[in-house]
């Protein structure tokens, strides 16, 4: 406990200049959030190969980082804790090193990288128990991975065991849409743009299911095919 105090005070103390002011998880969520917002962007443009763009978002994320972690002129203050120093001094080796694949042109090293910065991010702010929405959107691509396997497997070979695999691994990712629907705040809930995404992953995420059940392979790609465009507009938007 008494880490997250010291480093939620370190991060409002630097990034947001709070002085003596109560520091609140969402005043640092405020911080963060511009950066996060680059680095999925980047990796998102970085996927599709538009290097270009995905340079003006990285760009942006190490200026970003700069005032986050003003630390290269010192040491943290004292009490900070380790994991802090450690996450932001790997965080700016990352960033080089994704600015650098980027201007290489190799964009599967740049994603590499990018998505393990974000999944720093989503960990240190786990620790700090800043838990939101964002971090339960990012978590759906485990379950995606899963469910991709096993699509592909049962449309290698439709036998009773993929078709099981498969209909398994919809539930699991179904669980998890759930989930994140249930973390939406009321003014995220009521978007249009949310709803069509997350509703539509959910009844395609059934849907899926029931084709891999009746033996309908080219069915069961199609509905693979929508759910890895759901999951990636999700972690675009709200990720």
């Amino acid at each position: 406990m008494r880490c997250t105090i010291v480093m939620l005070a370190w991060l409002a103390s630097n990034a947001l200049a709070f002085g003596a002011e109560t520091v609140r998880p969402a005043d640092v969520m405020s911080a963060i959030a511009p950066i996060m917002a680059n680095l999925r962007t980047a990796a998102s443009y970085a996927r599709t190969g538009n290097v270009a763009l995905a340079q003006i978002e990285t760009d942006e994320a190490i200026a970003g980082w700069k005032r986050l972690a003003p630390t290269t002129s010192g040491p943290l203050p004292a009490g900070a804790p380790a994991e802090l120093s450690g996450f932001l001094d790997r965080g700016r080796e990352r960033l080089a090193m994704i600015a650098g694949a980027l201007d290489r042109g190799d964009d599967v090293a740049a994603g590499r990288e990018l998505l393990a910065l974000r999944q720093a991010f989503h960990a240190l702010r786990r620790r700090a128990g800043l838990y939101d929405l964002g971090d339960c959107i990012f978590e759906i691509a485990p379950a995606m991975d899963t469910l991709r396997g096993a699509a592909n497997r049962y449309g290698e070979q439709p036998v009773p065991a993929n078709a099981e695999e498969t209909v398994a691994a919809a539930g699991a990712f179904r669980d998890r849409l759930l989930r994140c629907n249930d973390w939406a705040n009321s003014e995220i809930a009521a978007q249009g743009e949310f709803r069509r995404l997350i509703d539509g992953a959910i009844a395609s995420s059934g849907e899926i299911a029931h084709a891999a059940m009746a033996g309908d392979g080219p069915l069961v790609h199609r509905y693979l095919i929508e759910l890895q465009s759901f999951a990636q507009l999700l972690d675009f938007r709200y990720g």
